[in-house]
């Protein structure tokens, strides 16, 4: 089973969010929490697997409040609930290490596929998300283009069209289809390209590999 967390300020976006979640067999929502500040003091007490938050919170939003769990939970994976727009906070919550991020009117099986894949370790963006990612990304200019290039100089060929295929989007088993490995041994990879680069999570590398000029 998948522990979740919820944290909204709305009771009726929170009830709207646990209905979704209750269709699911594979998913337990273990506790609900009205700000980031109750959030945080939930997982220090109980195990959570994913914490869904809004962005946008009293006392601690969302931002902060998934910067806090880096610290005190980082096996906590974060899924960031905003509303269309809001580039800025697009980038701080994924500098900040979420690793799925959507928009409140996705699709309810959307928020399915995105516990589920921050769960197994993997990056959910909704569609609209990512286009806007990629947006910021294609006007980042030449001076990031060339501190991207020169993180990735130090990557083995394998590791370099791994981060490529990172950077279009691709799952681990999409990966694994495309270069002929197992999943097992593409999750070594990504691990080990996280590693080197000094990044949090799958969807940073994504960034650097759109950066970094391989993912086009």
């Amino acid at each position: 089973m998948i522990r979740v967390l919820i944290a909204d300020d709305e009771p009726l976006m929170r009830a709207g969010i646990k209905a979704i979640l209750g269709t699911a067999d594979d998913i337990e929502l273990v506790a609900e929490a009205g700000d980031g500040r109750e959030a945080v003091q939930i997982v220090r007490e109980r195990r959570v697997d994913v914490a869904v938050l809004d962005i946008r919170m009293p006392r601690m939003d969302g931002l902060a409040c998934a910067k806090e769990l880096r610290v005190v939970a980082p096996s906590v994976r974060v899924v960031m609930l905003t509303t269309f727009g809001e580039d800025e906070n697009i980038v701080r919550a994924l500098s900040d290490g979420a690793a799925g991020f959507l928009l409140k009117d996705s699709a309810p099986e959307e928020l399915l596929r995105a516990v589920r894949a921050v769960n197994n370790g993997e990056a959910y963006l909704s569609p609209m998300v990512t286009s806007r990612v990629v947006g910021m990304v294609a006007t980042s200019g030449q001076p990031k283009r060339q501190e991207a290039q020169k993180a990735v100089a130090g990557l083995t060929e394998r590791e370099v069209e791994v981060l490529a295929l990172l950077g279009q989007g691709m799952s681990n088993a999409d990966i694994g289809a495309k270069l002929h490995m197992s999943e097992a041994t593409v999750k070594t990879y990504v691990s080990r390209l996280l590693a080197k680069l000094g990044l949090t999570n799958r969807v940073q590398a994504a960034l650097l590999a759109r950066d970094a000029g391989l993912a086009s």
